[in-house]
């Protein structure tokens, strides 16, 4: 089989827009596969936990985020602008002094913060904040 040189570039086109639209695409099935994946497809109180993050941050390589959630059994950080949005889930044993978690993480442009705890009873809390980034960190 033989090809012009015009249904060459346009296969190749047509390749290149699959590949680069795809992850636009799947990043809003992945955030939810995540969460329903924790949460077991359960709803989440928004009380109860304490979600700190700056409203603006300088830099998005390395944005500081403090999830406090008393008594919570595991916490769950999930960036939801970034390309692989769960940035990391934290079990708190039965010996744990404090239910705290406190990192730095990279956030590509303006996004929200998401921040879902499971408590001992099977309930979920969460909440979120908005995080708007003047530098981006991951590709942004």
């Amino acid at each position: 089989m033989t090809q012009t040189r015009r249904q060459f570039v346009g296969n190749g086109l047509a390749v290149a827009a699959a590949f680069f639209g795809l992850p636009h695409i799947a990043n809003a099935a992945t955030l939810e596969e995540a969460i329903n994946a924790f949460t077991g497809g359960a709803s989440a109180a928004s009380d109860g936990i304490t979600l700190i993050a700056p409203e603006i941050a300088e830099n998005g390589n390395t944005v500081p985020i403090e999830v406090d959630a008393p008594g919570a059994a595991a916490v769950m950080l999930i960036a939801a602008g970034n390309p692989n949005p769960d940035v990391c889930t934290v079990n708190f044993g039965p010996a744990a002094g404090s239910h705290m978690v406190s990192t730095r993480v990279r956030l590509a442009g303006e996004q929200e913060v998401i921040a879902i705890a499971r408590m001992p009873d099977g309930s979920f809390k969460q909440a979120r904040q908005n995080v708007r980034v003047t530098i981006g960190g991951c590709g942004g």
